[in-house]
């Protein structure tokens, strides 16, 4: 009898470790679970290529939006991007900014890259902060008409 339970309990822990084995041999795949409301399956949606990130339709008061980090923390390009932002705050919150951190990070908008160091490791966001100031102070253009350029310059 004792026999038997032996065998019993040493089988049972043969077949765990051959599982563990098979299992540690799979390949980690990332498993994402995507909730879709029912009402979506009917209509199409959008690509990602398609969609705008967050920004704001309407300038915010420039109380209500928190403060940049200091310019003379970066260099180069970035410094010039933090500069820029603090000049021209309500437009560059106009913009949405391309490198989808509305997703990732919940920003707002493009002017959220600018209260954190985001945008100093983000080459799509000093390229659009220094876009959209050229466009203001040289072409002259609204913060709408200047959306409109970087939806179309960076959706396609």
């Amino acid at each position: 009898m004792k026999k038997n339970w032996l065998l019993i309990v040493g089988g049972v822990l043969l077949i765990i470790a051959a599982l563990l084995v098979i299992n540690s041999a799979r390949p980690n795949l990332p498993q994402t679970i995507v909730e879709t409301p029912s009402h979506e399956h009917s209509t199409p949606v959008a690509s990602e290529k398609d969609r705008i990130p967050a920004h704001y339709e309407q300038a915010p008061s420039v109380k209500s939006l928190g403060p940049t980090l200091p310019p003379e923390q970066f260099f180069g390009s970035a410094r010039e991007a933090y500069k820029v932002v603090r000049q021209i705050p309500q437009t560059i919150a106009q913009l949405p900014c391309y490198c989808h951190c509305d997703r990732g990070m919940g920003h707002k908008s493009l002017y959220s890259c600018f209260e954190d160091d985001h945008a100093s490791h983000c080459a799509v966001c000093v390229n659009e902060a220094l876009l959209a100031y050229r466009l203001e102070k040289q072409e002259k253009l609204t913060a709408a008409q200047i959306r409109d350029r970087i939806i179309k310059e960076y959706s396609e």
